[in-house]
Formats: C-alpha cells, structure tokens, sequence
C-alpha cells in the first residue's frame, strides 16, 4: 500500500512497487488527462509535477512518489484559468490534442520557475506529432 498526495489529495494505493506512476494515475484513480505517449520518457505526453518540478511519469515507479506532492494537468486549474491554458484556447493550439496535457505542465512549470513565455517556449521539450510547434510559441509569447 502506497500514500499518495495528488492534486491535493490523499490516495492510498495497493499495486506492485514497479508500476509506474502513469498507470496509478490513469487506471487506478481515473486522471486521464496524463497521457502515455513513448513509454521512455522521450516524447512528454505523460508531464506532471512532482513537488513542482515536471516530470515524466511513464517510467516513475510508485515508490519514487511516496511523500511527494503531484500535480496533473486536472490539478492545474479547475476551471482552465491557468495562463497556459488560457492561452492555449485563445491561440487554438491544439489539434489532435494528445500530447497538449503533458505540454502545458510542462510550459506551465517553466513559467512557475520564472521563464517569460518566449523563455518558456524554448524550455518545453515534449513532442507533438501534429507538429502544433508554432501555435505553442505564439501562445506561450502571448503570456
């Protein structure tokens, strides 16, 4: 059994050390919007922050998260009021929108460390297979 503190909340979870936090996230208590995208922390679909700090959870076990706060992208805001997320809607980034969660906890970090929007933009190293690179920019200069 493991205590976890996610978006505030306490969750005890019974499942094997080795899971990674991902699938705890996903199958155990239904957050979704973390996404698997590679499975070897390559592409960032799965970015939350673990005591604020981004961080790929598709190959973080379980354990590594015992003590920690973690942040997903449902944790950000309740009502889409972050300034990421605000920009993300007005400059219409998305496409498909898959990798969009793990991009915007990223953006959203890098800006809570003090990076202005550009200085964010340059920070953020997630993948987006639809290639929404530009609209990211201009969303997050737009900050």
């Amino acid at each position: 059994m493991y205590h976890l503190v996610v978006n505030g909340v306490a969750h005890d979870v019974n499942v094997p050390a080795g899971t990674p936090i991902l699938w705890v996230l996903r199958d155990i208590l239904g957050l979704t919007g973390t996404k698997y995208g590679c499975g070897i922390e390559a592409c960032g679909a799965c970015t939350i922050w673990v005591d604020g700090s981004p961080e790929r959870s598709c190959d973080m076990e379980v354990t590594e998260a015992v003590g920690s706060k973690i942040t997903t992208i449902e944790g950000l805001s309740h009502n889409s009021a972050h300034p990421v997320q605000r920009a993300w809607i007005a400059h219409q980034v998305p496409q498909c929108g898959f990798c969009q969660s793990g991009v915007i906890m990223a953006a959203a970090a890098a800006i809570r460390a003090g990076a202005s929007g550009p200085q964010a933009a340059n920070e953020v190293q997630n993948i987006c297979i639809c290639g929404t690179y530009q609209r990211m920019r201009e969303a997050l200069n737009s900050i």
